[in-house]
């Protein structure tokens, strides 16, 4: 099979777009940063646009993003995901078994130790509390972007997602509050809840919607193939607008603490790399179709940082280093995962 990411896909290809998204992300990522200092007032109303730390914005460029996966989602496929149920099994051992621990282990050495010599100690604990909200949050709408870009099984990936969001509710306060070693922690529900509404509930319901117009009655998935390329320049879109978004946000505090967020940025490169690395890695030798594996190193990788951030703050308080942290997995993860996409397409060809 050709590792060429460029190559027409089922859906369609959009070839110029997705050959160079690296050079758009990191045009993006300038403008971003430079947009934010030199506007900052219009970030700020932009900003102020939500509910539960969910800013709409965000959200309606994160619906551009999903909403072309979500019309190939093929309700009467999903019931055969049992038949394959190995991507699911290692979604959720590297989500809940692995990947919050080895969070807290890497923020515990770079901070404590290695990093003890720059980092004021209450900073530390900040920046490592920071690092465990991300490490025991998985992604949820960002998930069906980075599957997209790699013709990832659509109707898989939504259970995966679906199955990681139920465990979640349940898990993710007991898990962060043994690793932050509290007693007692507040998560914000509302954030939980309307994420899950605004990032897959509402784009599924208008991809069903989408696919039962289209298909009028008919099997032909042509059709599906047809509409879905000639939308998915908008997805990519959406994810650029995204990136300008997210960095002009923070364009001041990259400015004003580079150093900090450089030295929180390298435990969580290393985090990406290597859960990543060993899923994608274990579903090779498990034998996992190409169509499954990719999504499911890829939702172990990344974060649902809307949740991280929000925790953070009502947690640590707005300025504290436990939010700063969460916002640096914000900075990182548009172009790590862009990497990781790559790096899944050209070894495609490994994989049955």
């Amino acid at each position: 099979m050709t590792t060429d990411t460029t190559a027409p896909a089922p859906a369609g290809g959009i070839g110029f777009f997705e050959k160079w998204l690296s050079v758009w992300v990191a045009a993006c990522i300038i403008a971003g940063i430079a947009l934010g200092n030199l506007a900052p007032g219009l970030f700020a109303a932009l900003a102020g646009l939500e509910y539960a730390s969910v800013n709409f914005v965000v959200a309606v460029l994160i619906w551009a993003m999903v909403y072309p996966m979500m019309v190939a989602v093929d309700f009467t496929a999903i019931g055969q995901v049992g038949r394959q149920p190995k991507g699911l099994i290692l979604t959720l051992a590297v989500n809940w078994l692995i990947k919050p621990f080895t969070m807290a282990l890497l923020a515990v050495l770079f901070f404590n130790f290695l990093f003890a010599p720059l980092i004021d100690p209450a900073d530390a604990q900040q920046y490592i509390a920071g690092l465990i909200l991300l490490g025991a949050a998985p992604c949820t709408a960002m998930v069906f972007v980075w599957s997209q870009l790699t013709k990832g099984d659509p109707n898989y990936t939504l259970v995966q997602v679906s199955v990681n969001d139920a465990i979640m509710v349940v898990a993710f306060a007991p898990i962060v509050a043994i690793l932050l070693g509290l007693t007692e922690i507040t998560v914000p529900w509302e954030t939980l809840l309307l994420s899950v509404g605004l990032y897959i509930i509402i784009p599924l319901v208008a991809g069903a919607i989408t696919r039962q117009l289209i298909l009028g009655g008919s099997r032909d998935t042509g059709r599906i193939d047809a509409f879905t390329a000639r939308i998915k320049p908008a997805s990519v879109l959406g994810l650029l607008a995204t990136v300008v978004l997210l960095f002009g946000f923070q364009g001041e505090t990259i400015l004003a603490n580079p150093l900090v967020i450089l030295l929180i940025a390298i435990p969580l490169l290393i985090q990406s790399y290597g859960i990543f690395g060993l899923t994608y890695w274990a579903a090779w030798k498990w034998k996992i179709p190409f169509n499954i594996a990719a999504p499911c190193a890829l939702i172990g990788t990344s974060n649902f940082f809307e949740l991280a951030v929000a925790v953070a703050i009502s947690l640590f308080g707005l300025n504290s280093g436990a939010a700063l942290a969460t916002v640096v997995g914000v900075l990182v993860e548009v172009p790590v995962m862009l990497s990781l996409v790559a790096l899944a397409n050209r070894t495609r060809h490994h994989f049955s």
